[in-house]
C-alpha cells in the first residue's frame, strides 16, 4: 500500500503533529517560567499543570503506538486527574526538557516507519475491532494528539493576555 498519495497524507499527518509541537515549543521558550503558575482563565487550570497534561499525553503515544514504555509514568496523573487532585507540581523547566526529550524520541521514531505501519492499528484496539473499524489505526492517534495539542495551546494563550477587569 505504499503508494505515493498514502505517503503524502501520512507525511502531511506528521507534519501537522510536528509543527504543533514546535508552536507549543516556541511559546514555552518566548515565556519566562513564573508565567505558566497561572490560571488560563479564573477556576481554570494553570499553565504548569497543562504542560504536565501536555507533556504526559505525548509521552502515551509510546504505548499506544506500540514503540515502547512511556518515559515519565509518574506524570500520568497529569491525565486521569483533575488539577485540585493531582498533588505536587512539577518544575517548569524540568516539564521542558521532558518535552524536548520525548518529542525528539519520538520524531526518530517516526521517520523509521512505514506507510503500512502509521495504517495498522493502534495498542487499544483489538485485532478483532481493527478489522471492523480500520479507521482506529496509529496515524489517526497521531492525528487526533496534535488536534488536542492545538487545543490546548488556544488555552494556553490566555496565560499571556491581561484580563478584562
Amino acid at each position: 500500500m505504499e503508494n505515493q498519495q498514502v505517503k503524502q497524507v501520512v507525511g502531511q499527518v506528521i507534519s501537522f503533529w510536528r509543527d504543533n509541537n514546535k508552536n507549543i515549543t516556541d511559546f514555552f521558550n518566548k515565556h519566562a517560567d513564573e508565567v505558566y503558575a497561572g490560571a488560563v482563565a479564573p477556576g481554570r487550570n494553570s499553565g504548569i499543570y497543562l504542560l504536565a497534561h501536555l507533556v504526559a499525553v505525548s509521552d502515551g503515544l509510546f504505548t499506544i503506538l506500540g514503540l515502547g514504555d512511556k518515559l515519565y509514568p509518574e506524570l500520568e496523573k497529569f491525565i486521569r486527574e483533575s488539577e485540585t487532585n493531582a498533588g505536587d507540581q512539577p518544575e517548569v523547566a524540568d516539564l521542558k526538557a521532558k518535552w524536548n526529550e520525548i518529542n525528539a524520541k519520538l520524531e526518530a521514531e517516526f521517520a523509521k516507519q512505514t506507510t503500512d505501519w502509521w495504517l495498522d492499528r493502534h495498542m487499544s484496539v483489538s485485532e478483532a475491532d481493527f478489522a471492523l473499524e480500520p479507521n482506529r489505526n496509529k496515524l489517526n492517534v497521531l492525528l487526533s494528539r496534535a488536534s488536542h495539542e492545538n487545543y490546548h495551546r488556544g488555552q494556553l494563550v490566555f496565560l499571556t493576555r491581561p484580563t478584562q477587569g
